[in-house]
């Protein structure tokens, strides 16, 4: 092919992404056409002369990851998958937005194959990069051998104006310059358009010296001009820092009338500027229609399967050569646990001499739970956001990779959204289970990205520790009230707010052993009373309520969590000298114990039987479970400033209330 045919086909093939975005769009009468046609060189040149992937096998572990962070440009990514090989055949692009298709309005992970992560909320895919190109270097660290280099790939990503304008941005590329991962690139459409119009008049950043600040490579380049990305790409995988590609573009270009303007941005083309572009790009195709030489020239197929299989003989020599390391990547990717892991933790669950059984905060529980946990499960990722020593994530096994370069544990800084971020991009690259930690009212900076890690089902652990009014003297702005009860109400997020030290060990192995969602562990600054149980009792903690302290004749369930399990065993000993009976439900876990069947709730939560609440915070949410005639103890305001025995007694979370509560519950029935 000569040089003026090869450049006509490179132009060919971006137009190709162009019109299957704009005739998509076009047909389901929804979506956002302009990014997609003013990335489309930027896209031909990642996909088609950077990008190692192979699209019959969308999770080859060495494989590059691609992150659109600007996910309503999602038309640009079905039409690179489609055009490449992946198993997205041209029917799905027609059900672009469709109810069940396969083409959703923003790129969700496990439903379009070759979608890395779930994007849509501005800056998390960002978020989401750091933490794949994180995970790439510290697997490389750990696996890779002199010889026998098997972890070595990049992460590219796709950023607009908007993601950079979202306040994630600086905690993601913030600390994405200091750890200098140098397999992060991302490309900046530069097109000064966002919904509202020209963003200079609300946007007017100096975005090459922001990111040289932090410590990135970074180069301008003409968007449109193929051969300058290329050369900026090429550059950028040079470099030990992460790079920062900004590409001048004209969103929506190739619409003869509406390039360049914010029209273009959110809504399709029309059919009349439709048939304007094919005229003024000289696209003959039909609607969908991909010239077959174009349609070859875009097929990924045979060269991703080349680069997978140079891959695999490369493996199976260093498999032959550190046949232990190999089996171990292989079980750390796969997401599988190493058995008998949880022998340890267990044990000291089951020895009542333990640590776990002596008074203390479930902060402190929860270090000497992963005391246990990370030495016998590598893929352990820990961190904080500046709270380190509060949060109690930080282990004698743990080795920081701020100091050291690479390890198991991170100091995030106070970047909480980030943090949060980061840690759903290393479950998804995968061969790690990432937990973090920050005080459970500063859930709210992360709460986004919690929901997102529900959205993809990542198996994340949240630590959130001085979960009440218990925490004391610091305050309302730091006493959570709502915070748990929010995060419940996240759809596939699990809560677990235990009442001592054997409900958080059996808490962490919850969470370790969850693959479908996040979990959030609610843990206190204040030490509490371990409860006596028997071994059936701690089985029944795995399902999230259980029975703790009963009565021969049920007249009223008294249902707790947390510090407050130990308020309601006082008011059912008030209750019992007054004849009444009064069953204790721990309940560590709503979710998952109404995931339960209903034999088991009602053997808990009889029916018919009144039911009283009590947790340090929002009573409404507990209205769902104690029903209509049920009473509730909690706090419905903001908190105060003062010793944490003064709070509760102000706030009247006392075991005095709770019985008076349910004495009042009893008498309205009779």
């Amino acid at each position: 092919m000569n040089a003026p045919e090869h450049q006509r086909m490179k132009s060919q093939c971006a137009n190709a992404l162009r019109f299957l975005a704009a005739d998509a769009v076009e047909k389901a009468r929804s979506g956002h056409p302009g990014a997609p046609m003013g990335m489309a060189e930027i896209a031909e040149v990642v996909w088609r002369r950077h990008l190692r992937h192979n699209p019959a096998n969308p999770k080859w572990i060495d494989r590059d990851r691609f992150v659109l962070s600007n996910g309503h440009a999602s038309m640009l990514l079905y039409a690179l998958l489609h055009l490449s090989g992946y198993d997205l055949p041209i029917a799905e692009l027609q059900r672009f937005r469709q109810l069940h298709a396969r083409t959703p309005g923003h790129p969700e992970v496990g439903v379009t194959p070759g979608v890395e992560t779930t994007t849509g909320p501005l800056g998390q895919g960002l978020g989401n990069a750091v933490g794949m190109a994180l995970a790439e270097r510290l697997l490389a660290a750990t696996f890779n051998r002199d010889g026998h280099t098997i972890i070595d790939h990049a992460t590219y990503v796709f950023l607009g104006d908007g993601c950079l304008m979202e306040g994630i941005s600086h905690e993601a590329a913030s600390l994405a310059g200091k750890l200098a991962l140098g397999k992060l690139i991302c490309l900046y459409d530069d097109n000064g358009i966002s919904i509202d119009g020209d963003t200079s008049g609300w946007f007017a950043d100096d975005t090459v010296q922001r990111f040289l600040a932090y410590g990135w490579h970074v180069a301008t380049v003409d968007g449109h001009d193929a051969v300058a990305i290329d050369r900026a790409v090429t550059e950028a995988k040079s470099s030990e820092k992460p790079s920062l590609i900004c590409c001048r573009t004209v969103i929506g270009k190739g619409a003869p009338n509406k390039a360049g303007g914010h029209d273009v941005h959110g809504a399709p083309l029309g059919a009349q500027e439709v048939a304007g572009m094919r005229d003024a790009l000289g696209w003959v195709a039909a609607p969908f229609d991909v010239p077959a030489d174009i349609a070859d020239a875009w097929n990924a197929r045979e060269r991703g399967a080349l680069a997978e299989d140079d891959w695999t003989r490369r493996f199976a020599r260093y498999s032959a050569a550190y046949p232990e390391l190999a089996a171990e990547l292989l079980r750390r990717c796969e997401g599988t646990l190493p058995p008998d892991y949880d022998d340890g933790l267990m044990s000291a669950v089951n020895d009542r001499s333990s640590a776990l059984h002596q008074k203390m905060a479930t902060r402190k529980a929860s270090q000497l739970a992963l005391e246990q946990l990370v030495g016998v499960l590598p893929e352990l990722f820990g961190g904080s956001a500046d709270l380190s020593g509060s949060n109690l994530t930080n282990v004698k096994a743990s080795t920081w990779v701020n100091h050291h370069g690479t390890g198991n544990y991170l100091s995030y800084g106070v970047r909480e959204f980030g943090m949060a971020a980061v840690m759903n991009g290393i479950a998804l690259h995968g061969g790690f289970i990432p937990y973090g930690g920050t005080f459970l009212t500063f859930s709210d900076y992360s709460r986004n990205a919690i929901r997102m890690g529900a959205l993809m089902k990542l198996r994340v652990i949240h630590v959130l520790t001085h979960d009440s009014i218990g925490l004391g003297e610091d305050g309302p702005t730091h006493q959570p009230v709502e915070h748990a009860s929010s995060l419940r109400l996240i759809p596939g997020n699990r809560v677990w707010r235990p009442c001592d030290g054997v409900e958080t060990a059996i808490a962490w192995l919850a969470a370790v052993q969850r693959t479908d969602g996040p979990s959030c562990l609610v843990l206190s600054r204040q030490a509490l009373t371990p409860m006596e149980r028997s071994a059936e009792q701690i089985e029944d903690i795995k399902r999230g309520g259980y029975v703790l302290g009963d009565a021969a004749a049920v007249d009223v369930v008294l249902i707790a969590t947390g510090s407050e399990v130990e308020i309601a065993g006082r008011a059912a000993q008030t209750l019992a000298e007054r004849g009444i009976g009064a069953r204790v439900v721990s309940m560590p876990c709503v979710e998952l114990f109404f995931a339960q069947d209903a034999g088991y709730r009602d053997a808990v939560l009889p029916p018919g039987v009144p039911r009283v609440s009590v947790e340090a915070g929002v009573t409404w949410y507990w209205r769902g479970v104690v029903g209509e005639r049920g009473a509730s103890v909690g706090i419905d305001s903001f908190g105060e400033s003062a010793p944490a025995e003064a709070l509760y007694e102000h706030f009247g979370l006392t075991s005095t209330r709770v019985a008076e509560a349910a004495l009042s519950l009893i008498g309205k029935q009779q």
